[in-house]
């Protein structure tokens, strides 16, 4: 069973070490990308990934930093690194060496700048949300850059593996660079809603933080098989036979 999941957007730099990294999946694709990325000035970054001015010096910065191999001083391993909802919910400062081992053999983070990245590998600190309109020789955008790269990846992980089991809980605009028709294997949805009277119904920032509860529970548990999943119960979610399907697994509270 193999996990994906969305980067974040919020970055912690004082972070746990890795004993030992692990490398970057793409790292011709990454160098192109950043290639393209330093030709903008820190004014047109922020119109480009509609971010404040602040924001783009920040990360105009971090392109012309940006090169690989990575200035050991400057990097970090993208597990740690992470500091969104999903990731605040996964706790993984908490996780034991044998649990951030399965982490590393189960868990895969989608990528606008590295595509796709295992928990302990190297990266430097980088925004670039997958949903970015970057016009690159490969298209206008970052989905037409990665085309199906990340999912013929996927299959690789996949099979290694020995799994034929997906499990989504990357966020709609991550999981547009998989496409599901290449993926060699089921692709389950973990979906969390919350009763409002009558009816249930998504509410962005709880369904984020039940995406790192979940993976925590999958980790913390070591759970291998998907039916495993239904048993899920942290902060009072439960699994919703009536809403749920065979590739949408509902859980409300």
């Amino acid at each position: 069973m193999l996990i994906v999941i969305s980067p974040a957007k919020k970055l912690q730099l004082n972070i746990k070490a890795a004993d030992k990294f692990s490398d970057i999946e793409f790292p011709k694709e990454s160098r192109e990308l950043v290639s393209e990325l330093k030709k903008y000035k820190p004014e047109e970054l922020s119109s480009l990934m509609n971010i404040s001015p602040k924001l783009a010096e920040l990360n105009f910065e971090r392109f012309v930093k940006w090169k690989y191999p990575f200035a050991k001083t400057e990097t970090g391993a993208a597990l740690f690194m992470f500091n969104g909802d999903v990731y605040r919910g996964m706790q993984a400062n908490t996780f034991s060496d044998e649990e951030i081992s399965f982490t590393q053999q189960s868990l895969r983070i989608l990528s606008g700048l590295y595509g796709l990245l295992k928990p302990l590998d190297e990266i430097m600190p980088y925004r670039l949300e997958m949903g970015t309109k970057l016009k690159t020789k490969y298209g206008k955008n970052l989905y037409e850059f990665w085309s199906d790269k990340i999912s013929e990846r996927l299959n690789k992980h996949l099979e290694k593996q020995g799994s034929n089991t997906l499990i989504n809980l990357a966020s709609d605009e991550y999981f547009k660079a998989v496409k599901p028709e290449l993926i060699n294997a089921k692709i389950i949805k973990p979906v969390f809603k919350e009763q409002r009277g009558d009816t249930y119904r998504t509410v962005a920032i709880h369904a984020k933080r039940a995406r790192g509860l979940m993976c925590r529970y999958i980790i913390k548990n070591g759970i291998k098989n998907a039916e495993n999943l239904k048993g899920f119960d942290s902060e009072n979610y439960s699994f919703n036979y009536n809403l749920s399907s065979e590739t949408e697994y509902v859980f409300t509270r």
